[in-house]
């Protein structure tokens, strides 16, 4: 017998079939009016984590209209790297709204918890992290802060690390010969992946340590199979 476990952030792309060579060059223009409505928006996540940080020690509980909220922020920004720089794997303009786009090529959910460790919530956003947080840190450069904060003015994760470099090189490829390697693009949505999950459990959404592994590709893995001891199978 087989038992599936779904991890609860979920993170889902798909690459443009035709993407423009030179587009990449002005997305950063393009996407500040984003920009605008998300530093506010990202003033406001800080906020309302504070908040549900002392809900979650108190009551054990994530406030669901400040979660959907967080959720929602998470979820707006992710299009809007997705679009831009890290990962640049649509030219579909980003939808203005926190809300699930099922047209739009990048996606994110987080399964809401209906319990959460009083004691966890104490530690698990710095020191339990911590580990992750050295990754992120090689993979996001200043997004490192983004995973810690959530703060303003980085809410954008590729501050200059692997995910930067590796977006750089898409971007070239991209220029010179129309086409985006799919494999360097696996590579990257899996980084993407890292850090988002990350960024949500020291955004207090989950009890679930981010697993220590890259799942690459547009489509999130989501699922492990657990197979359960030889015994326990026999008695299922």
């Amino acid at each position: 017998m087989t038992v599936t476990t779904a991890y609860p952030v979920r993170v889902d792309a798909r690459l443009d079939s035709h993407l423009s060579r030179w587009l990449w060059l002005v997305k950063w223009v393009l996407a500040v009016p984003h920009f605008i409505v998300l530093i506010p928006l990202w003033i406001a996540f800080c906020v309302v984590s504070v908040i549900a940080f002392f809900a979650i020690l108190f009551t054990g509980r994530y406030p669901r209209p400040l979660f959907d909220f967080n959720v929602g922020v998470m979820r707006w920004t992710w299009r809007v790297n997705y679009y831009a720089y890290s990962a640049l794997g649509t030219d579909q303009y980003p939808p203005f709204t926190p809300a699930e786009v099922p047209d739009y090529p990048a996606h994110l959910e987080v399964s809401y918890p209906e319990q959460l460790s009083r004691g966890l919530v104490l530690v698990k956003w710095w020191l339990l992290a911590l580990p992750h947080l050295l990754i992120v840190g090689v993979l996001a450069g200043g997004g490192a802060w983004f995973a810690v904060n959530s703060d303003t003015d980085n809410y954008s994760w590729t501050g200059g690390g692997l995910i930067g470099l590796l977006v750089l090189i898409a971007a070239v490829v991209l220029a010179v010969t129309g086409r985006y390697p799919q494999g360097l693009y696996d590579l990257i949505l899996g980084l993407n992946r890292w850090v988002l999950r990350v960024a949500a459990y020291t955004s207090l959404m989950t009890d679930a340590y981010p697993p220590f592994r890259l799942d690459s590709g547009g489509q999130d893995p989501a699922t492990t199979a657990v197979i359960p001891p030889t015994g326990e199978a026999a008695g299922a």
